[in-house]
């Protein structure tokens, strides 16, 4: 009984199979028949050796990060930015918004095929007829002056041009800034009914007519060769734009927030569910 007073707690209640090995020594180690057995080593080929790389003083150089988020962006390209997110943002009015929505890559490529057929002559071209124009009347021979078959622009040129209902095809560009030079020019076109096309963007419309950009072409004529690929054109893009005007000029844009914002009001609108559920159970 003395015995049994003096022996400590700890070591009383706990079995002799759970007791912790002295300091300073390991387990042992479980048996074979428990112990996880390795996967098979496959060879490899000894050229490509496998090395991982360490990161410290001296070692692997880090891999390195994209900067994108830190750099300073000139103020021009912030600008162009935040319009761009702030027109996502803003509920954009039907006369706008149909500049979105611009002609697709196949008809684009094609229109701008026969538009390259019909650039106006540059000022070298231009220098080099009028000085054979010039030697021609100088030695007495008569000059043919026939009116070249071109593609017209300029906005109060186009705009004449649509109001007489010469122009066959108007092309208008759809990053025109400020957009009040060309937002009243779709409406023009369908009252006249010219066929009419959005196309991107004003650079690629100014290179056909030898400037920096062009808010708007439009051809009045076209040479025979030519006419069957151009009536087909022109039936695609009445179908796509002249037909629906209507259906476009009911259409807002815009009112696309963040992605935080969505996230949001995504959670708000769980929640909402959520207790509609509840009162209905009720």
């Amino acid at each position: 009984r003395a015995a049994r007073l003096h022996t400590p707690l700890n070591t009383r209640a706990v079995p002799q199979s759970y007791t912790m090995p002295p300091k300073g020594k390991k387990p042992a180690p479980a048996p074979a028949a428990v112990r996880p057995q390795a996967a098979p080593k496959t060879a490899g080929n000894p050229l490509f050796e496998k090395k991982a790389k360490i990161f410290g003083i001296g070692q692997s150089l880090p891999p390195r990060k994209p900067l994108n988020r830190y750099v300073k962006w000139p103020k021009y390209v912030r600008l162009q930015r935040a319009r761009r997110v702030l027109q996502k943002r803003l509920k954009v009015p039907p006369a706008i918004n149909q500049f979105g929505k611009t002609l697709d890559k196949n008809l684009a490529t094609n229109l701008f095929k026969i538009l390259m057929k019909y650039r106006p002559e540059d000022d070298a071209q231009k220098k080099e007829r009028l000085t054979a124009q010039a030697e021609a009347e100088a030695e007495g021979k008569e000059v043919e002056t026939k009116k070249p078959v071109v593609v017209k622009f300029g906005i109060n040129h186009i705009t004449y041009l649509v109001e007489q209902g010469k122009a066959q095809l108007v092309c208008i560009a759809h990053d025109v800034d400020p957009i009040e030079l060309v937002i009243w020019l779709p409406a023009l076109c369908r009252q006249m009914n010219v066929p009419y096309c959005i196309v991107k963007g004003k650079a690629r419309l100014g290179a056909v007519v030898h400037k920096k950009t062009a808010t708007a072409l439009a051809l009045t004529a076209i040479k025979n060769e030519d006419k069957m690929e151009f009536s087909k054109l022109v039936e695609a893009i009445k179908g796509s734009y002249n037909d629906r005007y209507e259906a476009t000029n009911r259409k807002w844009g815009g009112g696309i927030m963040g992605v935080k914002s969505q996230a949001k009001t995504k959670a708000k609108q769980r929640i909402i569910n959520k207790e509609l559920l509840a009162r209905e159970k009720i």
